[in-house]
């Protein structure tokens, strides 16, 4: 069942950073994401069309997108939050974006300012203007192994929004243990729920390791038959809407487990380090992947 070629999608430039108080340049962004493109990804998500008065960090993604440079075997997404966002997209020419919900009601208010039936909405509107621009989709589900506001969230009501998100026109759906709340049979049983409803090559799987639980919970996937995950470099990131969210897992940790299992992933684990290196030590403090930190010692 452990499928034989694994997908990394990279969220370091975006979720990685989205919450860091440090000032970051335009220039040191664009250059740690040109390092990043060396890497072999697939996908690497590069910022957020989101009002910067909200996320500073993500300000200037535009510049960004157009600074970078582009090879034409990596995909290049910015998540989009609403129509304002996706105007933006189109205006920058944008090939790849990212639009997001979750099925706990009090999250999505404190996240948008959107209860889950008005961000259905916007999504759906979203998604067909998108389609007409030739511009492809990928969802996020927030929250999927609980929620820091409303605790256990009902697989059923993820599964129903994935199948959603699927036949609106999204080509994935990345299900995001925002929290880290998540253990390996809850994860099973989340995967399986979801499967139900859309076919597990359309589950991508996004999982924080607040709790440490994010290796053992890649390593449920992929028995349930996930092949896309996303990570970032270093373990960069948390969401600033959920208290505790410490970071996502390390692209450098889960590159070890999957060359350890006999799993293939074309990702190079020595580009990313030096990926890593680069960013944190603009960020000026120790790098929290395991790997990297075990292989920096070496």
């Amino acid at each position: 069942m452990t499928p034989k070629n694994i997908k990394i999608y990279e969220v370091g430039p975006r979720d990685g950073l989205q919450n860091e108080k440090i000032n970051i340049s335009l220039e040191n962004k664009i250059k740690f994401i040109n390092l990043l493109s060396l890497c072999n990804y697939s996908d690497i998500e590069v910022g957020s069309f989101v009002s910067p008065r909200w996320v500073p960090q993500m300000q200037n993604s535009d510049l960004i997108y157009k600074n970078i440079t582009k090879s034409k075997k990596i995909n290049y997404p910015l998540l989009v939050p609403n129509m304002e966002g996706l105007n933006n997209a189109v205006k920058n020419k944008v090939k790849n974006i990212c639009v997001f919900t979750t099925a706990s009601e009090t999250f999505s208010k404190k996240n948008t300012n959107c209860g889950v039936k008005e961000t259905k909405k916007n999504i759906k509107e979203i998604i067909k203007i998108a389609i007409k621009h030739n511009i492809k989709i990928r969802a996020y589900i927030s929250c999927v192994l609980g929620c820091p506001y409303e605790g256990k969230i009902s697989y059923k009501k993820t599964s129903d929004l994935a199948n959603f998100l699927i036949e609106e026109g999204c080509y994935e759906v990345s299900l995001g243990d925002t929290v880290g709340y998540g253990t390996p049979n809850e994860t099973k049983k989340l995967i399986s729920a979801v499967a139900k409803k859309i076919k597990v090559s359309k589950i991508a799987m996004h999982l924080h390791d607040t709790y440490g639980q994010a290796l053992a919970n890649i390593y449920a996937s992929l028995q349930m038959g996930v092949s896309t995950y996303d990570t970032s470099v270093g373990g960069l990131g948390g969401c600033p809407y959920a208290k505790g969210a410490t970071g996502n897992v390390a692209t450098e940790d889960v590159l070890y487990m999957l060359k350890g299992m006999g799993v293939y992933c074309e990702v190079d684990l020595k580009k990313v380090l030096k990926a890593s290196r680069f960013i944190y030590k603009i960020l000026k403090r120790n790098i929290s992947s395991k790997v990297a930190l075990a292989l920096t010692a070496n």
